[in-house]
């Protein structure tokens, strides 16, 4: 950044995701959500670097020179090259937060569908048209405005517009990054139901999204994002319902909805290039204590030294996942285990 500053956007991330599975990617905004996606479609701005590891199982389809053993493509490191032709649209499709910026605004939304049904489903101009209104269908954009321009869209048309060219390629793993943004409540329930269908036909799904209503009904695991960092991973059913949210900051966001408590959070996040060595949440954490000054390690899919249902420490003593569980660097090792190829 500007006069030298280096800002982690995002740290320590890791998750993985199976064919058939959705997994909601959760959290306030500037907390890191979409810099993860641009990541793995390697869309990052030409100043930020990244580093580990994001591998993506490429088994089925062709496997280019990035292509590691068993047809698995390390996304970090794949060339531009890589990117273009083998993994945007065909293995990974995308629904970008600002549909309205990805759409080519001198060509209509018809021309923009039936461009992307030929060059990534193969099929000729004769039956581009139809598949391209098949395409509108399934996100719910009306027949009657492919004809019209981008800027001749509202909002929500772009979204459906958006989220329209991103099924085309039927791409075993889609990112949707908002895609339920102004969308009415039945729209959001009509698109995310598509993408559940889009799903359940064996492909796997990251749909980041501030609707937690919309991830409720979609999701297989919610991932929390707080301050560039996973701070809970969790099965949906448990985290919507019994025993809830493990993290006390996953639990004051399904607090602020208006159906159940409607408590907000207070203060604010801190700021990415002035994050604490501790707890980035300690500071708006009524269950902070003395241990919160060191930096908590994910254990059983939470990163907290204080989790919700466990008994609390005394102020400065042990936490109970440090008296019980094992060390950070097994906790380490384990996780590394556990990161599989999406």
């Amino acid at each position: 950044m500007r006069g030298g500053r280096r800002i982690a956007a995002v740290s320590d991330a890791a998750f993985d995701l199976a064919p058939g599975e959705c997994l909601a990617l959760v959290g306030e905004s500037g907390c890191g959500k979409s810099v993860l996606a641009a990541a793995l479609l390697g869309l990052l701005p030409g100043n930020a670097r990244t580093a580990g590891s994001a591998r993506l199982n490429a088994a089925g389809g062709a496997a280019g020179p990035d292509a590691g053993d068993g047809g698995t493509i390390e996304l970090l490191t794949a060339s531009e090259q890589e990117l273009a032709r083998t993994v945007r649209g065909r293995r990974i499709g995308l629904v970008p937060q600002s549909p309205a910026a990805h759409l080519t605004p001198v060509r209509t939304v018809r021309a923009q569908l039936e461009e992307t049904v030929r060059e990534l489903t193969g099929v000729r101009r004769s039956g581009a048209r139809a598949d391209a209104e098949r395409a509108a269908d399934r996100a719910a954009f009306p027949l009657d405005h492919l004809d019209r321009y981008p800027h001749q869209l509202s909002g929500g048309l772009a979204q459906r517009a958006a989220t329209a060219l991103a099924l085309v390629g039927d791409a075993p793993l889609l990112l949707a990054d908002e895609p339920t943004t102004g969308l009415d409540r039945d729209l959001v329930e009509r698109t995310v139901d598509e993408l559940r269908r889009h799903t359940d036909d064996g492909r796997a799904l990251l749909m980041i999204t501030h609707d937690l209503a919309a991830a409720e009904r979609i999701a297989d695991r919610v991932a929390v994002m707080y301050a560039g960092r996973i701070v809970e991973l969790a099965d949906a059913p448990a985290f919507f319902g019994t025993p809830g949210p493990r993290h006390p900051y996953a639990r004051g966001l399904l607090d602020a909805l208006p159906e159940r408590a409607f408590r907000p959070i207070p203060g604010m996040p801190p700021e990415l290039g002035a994050l604490p060595d501790g707890c980035a949440f300690a500071a708006r954490c009524d269950r902070a204590t003395a241990a919160c000054e060191a930096l908590p390690v994910p254990a059983d899919g939470v990163a907290c030294h204080h989790p919700v249902g466990a008994p609390p420490a005394a102020p400065g003593g042990p936490t109970p996942a440090e008296a019980t569980g094992p060390t950070g660097a097994q906790r380490s090792e384990e996780d590394g285990r556990r990161a599989r190829t999406a």
